[in-house]
């Protein structure tokens, strides 16, 4: 999950929890800590033997807390992974100008159905593959006429983060002229 601290962006990813220890993962980096809730808003961390308290406040959106830890507030605000997900998709063809040559995991994900095999001829707006992250499903679409080169996960598969989930070829106008030539 992606969460927004103060202005700093990070990827959230709950490792394991037994009990009271949580292994999460905040941009790759791992943390081990003990966890636990003291009152109804305040709960102590113990990580690398230090103990910390932070009282937590929550917004009625459940997407938004204020953290006091150590005399400082921090403002966390958890992302929609949906609107992530579009976000994404949306920054790499503006900044492209045109679909991306691959097809990227936009967040740690299941790949849930793989429509397309390596040779395979799509149209602009056809699906390439459908990934859940988080209980939500998404249909990966092509936004132009391509070729499936490869295909470098299968149905079920966890995958990380910016996984090369398929390569496109986007020269399908190129092929077209030689085959009619």
């Amino acid at each position: 999950m992606e969460i927004q601290v103060g202005n700093k962006m990070m990827e959230a990813t709950l490792l394991s929890k037994e009990g009271n220890h949580v292994k999460v993962a905040l941009n790759g980096k791992v943390y081990d800590v003990d966890v636990c809730m003291l009152e109804e808003n305040v709960c102590s961390l113990i990580h690398k033997g230090i103990s910390y308290n932070a009282e937590l406040t929550r917004d009625n959106d459940n997407k938004h807390y204020r953290v006091n830890l150590n005399y400082s507030v921090y403002d966390i605000n958890m992302l929609d992974s949906q609107a992530k997900y579009m976000r994404m998709r949306k920054s790499r063809s503006a900044d492209a100008g045109i679909q991306p040559d691959v097809v990227t995991a936009p967040m740690p994900c299941k790949i849930v159905k793989v429509f397309v095999k390596p040779g395979d001829r799509l149209k602009a707006g056809d699906s390439v593959l459908t990934m859940e992250a988080m209980k939500m499903m998404s249909n990966y679409k092509v936004a132009e006429d391509c070729i499936i080169k490869e295909v470098n996960v299968e149905e079920g598969e966890s995958v990380m983060a910016n996984a090369v989930l398929a390569k496109l070829d986007l020269n399908i106008d190129k092929q077209n002229d030689e085959e009619t030539k």
